[in-house]
């Protein structure tokens, strides 16, 4: 049975079904240091430049990973961010979203979808993804996976679902449990 140019394309894109319902490990363990790392990204629609120790000065980050902008329940998550945001600043908490998938357009979605509530990073080769063990297998996406980094630059909570339904009360419940 040869390859064809279809045979090929239906088999790369089983693959990546494959991978995609594959959960995150998340490696990262509460009580781990956080990777640090610094990264190009959107705010309110403008270019800027994130370091991950210099926002931890200011408080806990909730740093969220998510495969692609754009996509359906990136989108959705990205939304239920935007909503709880005034929460999470409440508790003196940033939310910085990272995706190594299209991350040419992380400008555009921090405005769009994020409605300049909060940061979103590119992550074009999947460094800070594959520190992070927030990596899909076998291609070029984050795995949705957030984490909540306490001013120490510690993993206080780690939550990996692909679903993105409860990733916003996980992490809300980790930064509120920080503050007790």
């Amino acid at each position: 049975m040869s390859l064809t140019p279809s045979r090929f394309v239906a088999s790369a894109a089983a693959v990546a079904m494959m991978a995609l319902a594959l959960p995150a490990a998340a490696a990262l363990k509460p009580g781990a240091a956080a990777p640090a790392f610094s990264a190009q990204g959107g705010l309110g629609g403008k270019a800027f430049s994130f370091t991950l120790a210099d926002q931890l000065k200011k408080g806990p980050v909730v740093l969220y990973f998510f495969p692609a902008a754009f996509t359906s329940g990136c989108t959705k998550e990205a939304h239920d961010f935007a909503e709880a945001s005034a929460d999470f600043q409440k508790l003196g908490a940033t939310i910085v979203g990272v995706t190594a998938g299209n991350a040419d357009r992380v400008v555009e979605f921090s405005t769009k979808e994020c409605r300049d509530k909060f940061a979103v990073l590119a992550d074009p080769d999947g460094k800070i993804s594959t520190a992070y063990d927030a990596k899909i297998p076998l291609v070029q996406y984050s795995a949705r996976t957030s984490y909540v980094i306490g001013k120490d630059g510690k993993i206080a909570s780690v939550y990996s679902n692909m679903n993105p339904d409860q990733h916003v009360a996980e992490t809300l419940a980790a930064v509120k449990a920080l503050k007790k």
